[in-house]
């Protein structure tokens, strides 16, 4: 249409020219697309990078501190090689070693930041939603610190959920001192969370889809480019750190038939079950704590006490516990002893974590799910199915994260990159897709965000592409 026509319209109408125009130019607008990325988003890029590089470093500190805790407090000795307190000589005074680290953590969070409570990503995720992305600054050095504390002196917990809450409070603390958005913000304490988790584990994509789906919870250029940027520098920094050996030792596994698929399924359905039961215990466990007599100070070292007596029936409950995970794994840890230890584990890091002491969840969730996965295997065995129990652990592991997380997608290139084995793709999405599905129905919220629904903070359930940018 030329302009004379549009005059001519507008004349014959008994418009004014001005007024004819308007629905042209407003849709002119509302198709004009914003660019994804533009020079604010490469300075965002650049920060990103230089958190991740310091989140790195960090992480090793973090580690550097369990190990020295670890062994001044079960050995006697200066060094900072991660060890587990399983091998130690104290007999029944090990009892004694949580309590005392439970109650270092207690006041430092009653004389410091209430916030270092927890495995960390909830409390990341409460900043998000309810305070622009703002952690406290006392947060970034206290955090790794009692996590160090708590993991040092028994805790049943992994390095992985304190690194990545110090990241995003790192990531913050740019934010705050530098001007930017809440948006930009956010994506500051997701990239460093991403490249804590990346720094731990090597396992970069996972950490990306992680935050994109429990922290960010978009999925647009403007935040996961940072965050991918973020994890690369943390792959690239790693080695001079933690050296180049993979976290996990696991065995190669030949490719699933269709009828291990099934039961693969199978596996994932009951352990979409056992995540809604882990989750509404620690926060049944929680509940009680709350109706003590004493205040919230002593709880963790009540927990402490039941972390120490179970470590002492069973050493191998405390500490950080890769070193079960490569056990489980092997498909060579079975049967009754596999049972018992998974249960000890479980009431272990229940009662620590609803006690509110200082640790995380990745590493535990996956010790006891991938138990349960090698458990559920051979009783899948027993009935006449096929199954490789290695295979059936690292489904468990998956699994058991995904249904208690939701984080689906992360759950499963978790365990496909700390394999790097493409054979277990297809197992992996059948069982983590199966227990997703059960605990989307049978449980409301998830392990990360059950705390925040209690408060009521609405927590986001799934994140959609919006077709202009929030300002």
């Amino acid at each position: 249409m030329s302009s004379h026509d549009v005059e001519k319209a507008s004349t014959t109408s008994g418009l004014p020219l001005s007024a004819g125009l308007a629905p042209l130019i407003e849709n002119a607008q509302v198709e004009k697309h914003p660019r994804a990325l533009d020079g604010r988003s490469l300075l965002i890029c650049a920060l990103c990078m230089v958190v991740a590089a310091l989140v790195t470093v960090v992480a090793r500190l973090l580690v550097y501190l369990i190990g020295l805790v670890t062994n001044v407090a079960f050995y006697g000795r200066l060094a900072g090689d991660l060890v587990s307190p399983a091998n130690n000589h104290l007999g029944a005074w090990v009892v004694l070693v949580p309590i005392i680290g439970s109650v270092i953590v207690g006041l430092m969070a009653k004389y410091g930041v209430k916030a270092i409570r927890g495995h960390g990503i909830p409390e990341a995720m409460e900043q998000i939603l309810t305070n622009d992305s703002r952690i406290p600054v006392r947060m970034t050095f206290l955090k790794p610190l009692s996590a160090a504390i708590s993991i040092g002196t028994g805790g049943p917990f992994g390095a992985e959920g304190p690194i990545i809450a110090t990241g995003g409070a790192l990531g913050s603390l740019f934010g705050q001192r530098i001007h930017v958005s809440a948006h930009e913000r956010k994506v500051l304490l997701a990239a460093g969370a991403a490249a804590g988790m990346t720094a731990i584990f090597a396992t970069p994509f996972a950490a990306v889809l992680l935050t994109i789906e429990l922290l960010v919870f978009e999925f647009r250029p403007r935040s996961f480019v940072p965050i991918i940027l973020a994890v690369l520098v943390a792959m690239a920094i790693r080695p001079l750190c933690f050296g180049v050996a993979p976290v996990f030792i696991v065995p190669n596994m030949p490719p699933a038939t269709q009828e291990m698929l099934v039961t693969y399924a199978l596996e994932g359905l009951v352990l979409g079950a056992f995540s809604v039961l882990i989750t509404k215990a620690v926060y049944l466990i929680e509940d009680l704590f709350e109706k003590l007599p004493v205040h919230w100070m002593w709880w963790p070292a009540i927990g402490g006490f039941v972390v120490g007596l179970v470590g002492f029936l069973s050493p191998n409950t405390m500490g950080v516990g890769y070193d079960n995970i490569d056990r489980i794994l092997s498909g060579n840890f079975v049967g009754n002893a596999l049972a018992i230890f998974c249960l000890l584990k479980f009431v272990s890091w229940a009662v620590a974590l609803g006690s509110g002491t200082s640790g995380g969840t990745l590493a535990p969730i996956f010790t006891i799910g991938g138990a349960l996965g090698v458990l559920l295997g051979q009783g899948l065995e027993m009935l006449g199915l096929t199954v490789d129990l290695r295979m059936a652990a690292l489904v468990g592991m998956a699994a058991c994260f995904a249904g208690a997380s939701r984080a689906l997608f992360a759950s499963i290139l978790f365990a496909l990159e700390i394999t790097g084995q493409f054979n277990t793709l297809l197992p992996l999405i059948t069982g983590c897709v199966a227990a997703f599905l059960i605990s989307a129905v049978w449980m409301r919220t998830t392990i990360m965000t059950e705390k925040l629904s209690r408060r009521g903070t609405r927590v986001p359930d799934e994140y959609v592409p919006a077709s202009v940018p929030n300002h």
